[in-house]
Formats: structure tokens, sequence, C-alpha cells
């Protein structure tokens, strides 16, 4: 399928920090985007990767990703880091936005390593607004921890903890007691993102508005044979053992947006007509699924004898 697929340049490639690096994608009629949008870099070999943008909304004509090369990644993040260069071209899909920024009275931001870079076009925004705000930042050593030099103009809105000069990140401190109208927004490491969770769950904060890299690790129920149906396509299909919705719907050669097949990207969303989902992703909030309107395709499944879909 080719919904929302464009062709930019790099037009600038920067070093950020210790395996970091920044590029500006320059092209031309790009949809405009809000913070917490990511990017589909279809990349060479079949490789697929979502790249938050990190960029200023209102710069129209330019997207800007960083990247952080992963020493035990699927080749996506090394791609990047050697191969796309000054002047080349690449094809990107969406923008698509997970992690959107909510009216709030205050925000409080946790980012962990390159889970900064949806939180810098956010900040940007709520700075605009004067909006009341703080950021914790913690990263292994400063050295890898991208965008110092951007942070600097916050002053002390914003808390820099290295773990090697600090030590883990004082969630409790930070966070603290619950307080009217207050939103935690954290995007970094999956044992960061828990801890946050864990905290709120147990001290009264609603729940944070979070963005994941990889999968939450969940306690998944058995896999079940169930009745698919297909609204819009008058297909009635059966989703096995150990196969998922994805790769039925597929193979029953109905075509569908996907991008990452682990429930973290929220590529594959479809809206649910009957039936309750087993919900097995990292991106809907605890209200989503239990309004069980859409679920993510790629990973989750039902938790009856019949599911419909609006495909």
């Amino acid at each position: 399928m080719t919904e929302n697929l464009h062709t930019v340049v790099v037009a600038d490639r920067r070093q950020e920090a210790d395996g970091v690096i920044s590029l500006t994608l320059r092209g031309s009629g790009l949809p405009a985007w809000e913070p917490g949008a990511h990017l589909d870099l279809l990349l060479a070999d079949g490789l697929e990767r979502q790249y938050s943008l990190c960029g200023n909304p209102a710069e129209r004509d330019v997207w800007r990703i960083a990247v952080l090369r992963g020493p035990e990644g699927r080749g996506g993040s090394a791609f990047v880091h050697e191969r796309l260069r000054v002047g080349e071209t690449v094809r990107v899909r969406g923008p698509r936005n997970n992690f959107p920024l909510r009216p709030a009275g205050r925000y409080l931001f946790i980012a962990g390593g390159i889970g900064i870079t949806p939180v810098l076009p956010m900040l940007r925004a709520v700075a605009a607004a004067g909006a009341d705000w703080s950021l914790l930042y913690g990263g292994r050593t400063r050295g890898s921890m991208a965008f110092l030099d951007e942070l600097a103009r916050y002053g002390e809105r914003v808390a820099v903890r290295p773990q090697d000069e600090t030590g883990l990140l004082d969630l409790a401190s930070y966070l603290g007691a619950p307080e009217p109208d207050t939103t935690v927004y954290c995007c970094g490491p999956g044992a960061l993102l828990d801890a946050v969770e864990q905290y709120c769950a147990a001290n009264g904060r609603p729940e944070p508005r979070m963005e994941r890299f990889q999968p939450k690790a969940r306690a998944i129920s058995p896999d079940a044979p169930f009745e698919l149906v297909l609204a819009r396509s008058g297909l009635t299909l059966s989703v096995l053992e150990r196969t998922s919705v994805l790769e039925t719907v597929r193979a029953a050669g109905v075509e569908v947006l996907y991008s990452c097949a682990e429930g973290t990207c929220g590529t594959c969303e479809t809206d649910v007509l009957e039936g309750v989902p087993d919900h097995r992703d990292s991106v809907l909030t605890a209200q989503e699924r239990a309004a069980g309107e859409t679920m993510l395709i790629c990973v989750s499944r039902c938790r009856g004898e019949r599911l419909v879909l609006d495909l």
C-alpha cells in the first residue's frame, strides 16, 4: 500500500551524542505533524523502522529524526548510521502519532536516553504556550545524552542526570504525590517506563502517557483459534493458534498497513465492530483497551470465539 508515502533527501547529518546521529530530511508537500509523531523509514533490504520526529513542526519542508546505533539491533540503526549520507534519498511513511500531547495544567516529562526525541518538540510546544512544566532527563553518561545544547535554553526546568554521575533517576523526588491536572509523559528504555508506571500506580497518580521502543512484557493467555469476519471485504476467516490476525488477513489477500509487527508502532491499529479484543500491544492506554474499539492486529487476538473488524 502507498498511503502517506513520501520521498525525502537527507539534507543534513550531525553527531548529537555517542552513538546518536540526527538526520534532517527535506521534501516538498510534507504533511503537518504534531509533537509525539513518528515516521516509518523504508530502508533497503526490506528494513522498516520507526523514528520519532524531533524537530520543529513549524518547519514544513523538513523533518528531523535522531537514531541511536543499537549494538544488538536488527540492522535498521546500522543501516542509517552507515549508509544514509547527505544527498541520499529515502522513502518514509507517515507521520503517525500514538503519543500526542494533550492539554494539562502541568506537565512532568521524563526521558531516558534516545527517549528524548519525541519529548523535544513537546517542550517547544509547552514552553511557547507558557505552560508549567519540567523535564527529568537521564542517560548512561553525559556524552551519551543527545541534544543537551538545545535543552540548555530551558535552564532549571530541565534536570540532566547521567547515571555515572548521579545514579538511577530519583522518580520519587521528581514525581512526588499526585497533583491536580498534572500529566506525566515518559519515553525511554523499558525498565524506566515500567518503573514510572509502577510508581504512578502505587501512589495514586493517573496513568502516565508513554511511548515504548520495545514491547512491554505481559502475561499472555494461551492462543485459541477464533472466527474472524472482515466486514468490508465480506470474508470469514479462521485465525489459528500461533497465527496472528495480521498474518491471517494478509494470507487472504487483504492489504493492510503494518510495520513493526510487535505491537509498538501502532501502524496496524484497526477498528473493532464486534467481539472483545485480547489486547497484547504496547501502544493503547488502559482506557482504550477497556473500550475495545480498536486493536493492533499484529499481536492482539480475541477473548471469545468471534471477532468482526472494519477491514
